[in-house]
């Protein structure tokens, strides 16, 4: 890891300030600068931060603007509309791609060699015209994809089984949103098959059983939302894991979106699958073996995002 490592927010909402919150933390970064339209707001969460300098490894937070954040080694888009209850993800396209029209070329005009991470939503798009925007190779244009859902998907299947969600090797695959899969073909815990794990838990696994958690994740930042207006610890936290995989080099295997160049016989399109995460950015899509079930419906995730590309002239 370098010595000296900087990394860029854009966006000091929920999610911004959480991912600043999560980066001071973990100890990753030197300096942190965090950027929003509404200065105040920007400059009072990076106070804030500073002023737990005492309790973490030394690290300089502040706010700014785009030229404050210039040789950033990552730097994190948060910034956009978020979602209202009963919105969905894709609801949000127009209102973003003016937002993200805005603050593209300004972030690379700064930060030519840096890795772009994209969290806002629909994150996949986004991650898509951010990389036609910024003209950056694909492999340093990343989106957090489904990275949270795979997080989550774990921890529903650690609440059934009652056990370290660590110890559930699973994904969840395409789009971060309304149209993902869950990999059940690849699911396996202490090397079993969901179905071996239920006969030897003795934990009941009915007809229903798939339908209900896959559902749950699916829905889980719906009901987040509807009870607290936003999430934002989870992200914060799933964000922190992609950027440690990049900074440490760890050739880590996370469902980051990314671009599509013929994998799943899927082309040109941005989506969550298994890749191989170090200092590059994505070093390699994995295709996994999927079903034929999930591979069809990985194909129809593929198809949607398209569609919507496609609608908001942005290919």
């Amino acid at each position: 890891m370098k010595r000296n490592t900087k990394i860029s927010i854009i966006g000091a909402g929920a999610v911004g300030s959480t991912t600043a919150y999560a980066l001071m933390n973990s100890g990753l970064a030197t300096e942190i600068v965090i950027v929003d339209i509404n200065k105040e707001k920007a400059k009072g969460e990076a106070m804030d931060l500073s002023h737990g300098a005492c309790f973490v490894k030394p690290v300089e937070i502040k706010s700014g603007d785009y030229k404050d954040t210039k040789d950033s080694d990552i730097v994190i888009i948060t910034a956009g509309a978020p979602s209202k209850p009963g919105e969905t993800r894709l609801d949000l396209i127009g209102r973003n791609l003016k937002i993200f029209k805005s603050i593209v070329p300004d972030v690379v005009k700064y930060s030519p060699n840096s890795i772009l991470l994209v969290v806002s939503n629909p994150v996949d798009i986004l991650t898509y015209i951010t990389y036609k925007l910024s003209g950056f190779p694909a492999n340093r244009v990343i989106g957090s994809g489904t990275v949270l859902d795979t997080s989550r998907f774990r921890y529903m299947l650690g609440k059934h089984f009652d056990m370290d969600p660590r110890n559930i090797h699973t994904y969840i695959m395409g789009e971060h949103g309304d149209s993902e899969i869950a990999a059940w073909s690849l699911t396996s815990i202490a090397g079993m098959k969901v179905d071996e794990f239920c006969s030897a838990a003795f934990k009941k696994c009915d007809d229903s059983f798939e339908e209900s958690i896959a559902k749950d994740v699916k829905n889980a930042a719906y009901d987040v939302i509807e009870k607290k207006g936003c999430t934002n610890y989870a992200v914060g936290l799933a964000i922190k894991r992609i950027v440690e995989a990049i900074l440490g080099d760890e050739n880590a295997i996370l469902t980051v979106s990314s671009l599509l160049s013929g994998e799943y016989n899927i082309n040109d399109i941005y989506m969550g699958v298994p890749s191989i995460v170090g200092r590059e950015g994505v070093k390699r899509i994995l295709e996994v073996p999927l079903d034929d079930d999930e591979f069809s419906k990985l194909c129809e995730s593929a198809k949607t995002l398209k569609e919507h590309i496609d609608k908001s002239n942005i290919g």
